[in-house]
């Protein structure tokens, strides 16, 4: 047992479980991105002749960057550590929201918003992710799923109280609010993050089989494995069918299903929900049932749900909250098995930079996410046309779940 036996005054195996508590809340102001459907309609009415494509490019550029940022972060968090990068990211994030309250254009509000405000997240994220595996060898996706359900659930509550402050203070000042209070939050949060002594593990615990690494590979060789490739394309393509749904959930509400913006806007908070459960949920299913298998049936799920929108018309409500329950769901899920598979199968000595490579797939998806719903709107008229290439593409993840998830051997 190392000397490392206290976590803010309690013994480390009940005490670590307040940085899940502080991880959660963190998220819950990390998050707010998820709400952005709510401001989508706000910002092209703010900014006139702004294309479908063009008002989703904050939401957009802010995913990019924050996927960015989390490979930077990791090699940083090596050196600062979770409490000062948890920090520095959470000035920046603040900002970020803050300064958008000033744009002018579109243009303004993608650097303010997706660049500084995305980058500002990209360096939080990591740090109770990395706290997470750490602090909980014994139950790494449990321990980072409950985290990151912060992240998952913010819609809900961002997306209430950003849909009471358009209306009654603007969307400037909204962004300004949020920017004030996310600053500070965040900052408070970190103050107590640090990691576990080196070595340190849960008194009497022992790891099954499978559920360490064989070796721990470093950056360059976790690339060169077909492991990792097959991770990160799964994780690519869950994320861009789960972001490019997030991103439009709202208007394909309004514009296909032609339910009511006040009835569309609540359900983007039931969504959120679903997309919180999502996190621990599959964060279990990877530690117990490994993570290929929770890869396949997260796949399976954004295929049935895809091609459901299909077939969805006007009226048919409730297809439309079954299929974007499942869309929310599975990049909740993902968000868990992501890293969970990654202390998996490539170990915790290098684990927050291995898992920022591994992140940017899920910057990737949002770009190409993105730009699959805006061109859809924007060519066919129609958001429907944008769950075609979804399905086409879960099928392929199959194949690669299937074939490439396994532990890979370290030349």
């Amino acid at each position: 047992m190392t000397k490392e036996t206290k976590v803010l005054g309690l013994p480390a195996e009940s005490g670590r479980w307040l940085f899940v508590v502080l991880g959660l809340i963190m998220n819950v102001c990390l998050g707010a991105v998820y709400a952005y459907s709510i401001f989508l309609g706000p910002v092209r009415k703010a900014f006139t002749d702004v294309s479908a494509f063009q008002a989703n490019f904050p939401f957009m550029v802010f995913l990019a960057f924050f996927s960015v940022l989390m490979f930077f972060g990791g090699r940083v968090m090596e050196k600062l550590g979770p409490r000062k990068l948890g920090i520095i990211g959470g000035i920046i994030v603040g900002l970020g929201w803050f300064l958008s309250s000033y744009a002018t254009n579109i243009w303004v509000l993608t650097l303010t918003y997706g660049v500084i405000a995305g980058s500002g997240v990209g360096l939080v994220y990591g740090c109770p992710v990395a706290m997470g595996a750490k602090w909980f060898p014994d139950k790494k996706g449990l321990a980072v799923g409950l985290m990151l359900a912060g992240f998952g659930g913010s819609a809900l509550i961002t997306g209430k109280i950003a849909s009471a402050l358009i209306p009654s203070v603007g969307l400037s000042t909204t962004f300004m609010y949020f920017g004030i209070a996310f600053g500070i939050i965040l900052i408070i949060l970190s103050l107590p993050f640090r990691f576990p002594a080196a070595g340190w593990v849960p008194s009497g615990w022992k790891p099954a089989a499978g559920t360490v690494a064989a070796a721990d590979f470093a950056p360059g060789e976790m690339v060169k494995s077909g492991t990792f490739c097959g991770l990160s394309l799964c994780f690519l393509i869950g994320s861009i069918a789960g972001l490019m749904a997030i991103g439009i959930s709202k208007p394909v509400g309004n514009e296909i299903i032609k339910i009511s913006g006040e009835t569309a806007a609540t359900l983007v908070g039931v969504f959120a929900c679903f997309n919180a459960l999502g996190r621990p949920l599959f964060g279990w299913l990877t530690d117990k049932i490994t993570p290929r298998n929770a890869a396949v049936l997260n796949l399976i799920i954004i295929l049935v749900v895809s091609i459901i929108m299909i077939v969805a018309k006007e009226g048919d409500t409730n297809l439309y909250v079954i299929s974007f329950i499942g869309f929310w769901l599975s990049l909740g899920g993902w968000l868990a098995i992501a890293p969970t598979a990654t202390a998996t199968f490539f170990g915790m000595k290098n684990y927050a930079r291995n898992y920022g490579v591994v992140f940017f797939a899920y910057g990737f998806g949002a770009i190409i996410g993105g730009i699959i719903s805006g061109k859809a709107k924007d060519v066919f008229g129609t958001y429907t046309f944008a769950f075609y290439p979804t399905a086409v593409l879960t099928v392929v993840g199959l194949v690669l779940a299937i074939a490439f998830l396994k532990p890979p051997k370290k030349a």
